[in-house]
């Protein structure tokens, strides 16, 4: 036997507290920080940081939907069909209802169908190098450091391992990679020995570095200011110790920092012989001009 439906003021009591958490749940969205609206990602500072942080923000809205809606379907068996003191013997049973299982097969596929050409679309946004850069950085990995060869203007800054001893001034000692603002720029991405990740957290972007290989993708700092790198994956020992900075400044201070270079005598390009390994056949036309697995050109040699 099942007991009557619940009287009108219960259901009246139980869509006036749905109401209420509603109205709660509005009002604590209207208060967010900007951290709780770009979805705790950091703060963009690249042309496409907007549009990254538009479909993060939507695929966790979607996901949420989906759960709120689960969990309410549920929590609604839960409580309407849960057993009562006068219920006898085994409730009805039912093997399956074809309409429900239709529909819970066919939207949860199109949602990810959905879900899987939005992905690809924002991948190739973020990886395309079509356009011409305005400055091309071959940035180099190593354990547990980072060379950067500024081809362009045909000098290179060579890095050392840092070392956090947990005091104030550390990054002091990082190697230090300029970029001028509101320029195109096409990283050109190689590895000396094992696999690195060239990470700068605020342009919501990074791509591997793999040891034969070239990887590239072109960003547009919108902002200056100077933000962490870092090495995203594991690679030995000193993984955690692979840091740099990236300094975005003005044109003029840009050129001042090219100049300061080749007054050191760092002109030309370190050379690819110092990698482990060669260059796979055919990934010698992905690099910049002059920057080649040939080149003999050293430190402070041109």
């Amino acid at each position: 036997m099942r007991r009557p439906l619940d009287p009108p003021a219960s259901a009246r009591r139980r869509r006036l507290a749905a109401a209420g958490l509603a109205g709660l749940l509005m009002m604590s969205l209207t208060g967010c920080s900007d951290l709780v609206e770009r979805g705790f990602l950091p703060k963009g500072v690249t042309s496409h940081s907007e549009e990254f942080t538009t479909f993060w923000n939507t695929t966790w809205l979607w996901a949420l939907g989906v759960g709120v809606f689960v969990w309410g379907l549920t929590f609604w068996c839960v409580v309407r069909y849960r057993r009562r003191k006068t219920d006898v013997g085994l409730p009805p049973q039912m093997q399956y209802n074809v309409p429900i299982e239709i529909l819970y097969t066919v939207v949860p596929v199109f949602m990810v169908a959905v879900l899987f050409g939005k992905t690809v679309e924002l991948d190739n946004t973020l990886l395309d190098t079509s356009k011409k850069p305005d400055v091309t950085i071959n940035v180099v990995g190593k354990q547990w450091s980072w060379d950067f060869n500024y081809v362009e203007a045909g000098v290179y800054d060579s890095g050392t391992q840092a070392h956090l001893t947990g005091k104030r001034g550390a990054e002091k000692g990082l190697i230090t990679l300029y970029l001028p603002v509101n320029q195109r720029v096409e990283f050109v991405l190689t590895a000396r020995d094992v696999i690195h990740s060239f990470w700068v957290p605020q342009f919501l972007q990074k791509l591997d570095m793999m040891p034969g290989r070239v990887n590239k993708f072109q960003v547009v700092p919108t902002e200056t200011g100077t933000f962490q790198g870092k090495c995203a994956e594991l690679c030995g020992a000193y993984h955690s110790e692979m840091l740099f900075q990236v300094k975005v400044v003005p044109q003029a201070e840009y050129q001042q920092h090219v100049a300061s270079l080749k007054a050191r005598g760092q002109t030309g390009f370190l050379s690819n012989r110092l990698n482990r390994s060669e260059l796979v056949p055919g990934e010698q036309q992905f690099l910049p001009p002059g920057v080649d697995q040939s080149s003999i050109v050293e430190e402070g040699k041109k």
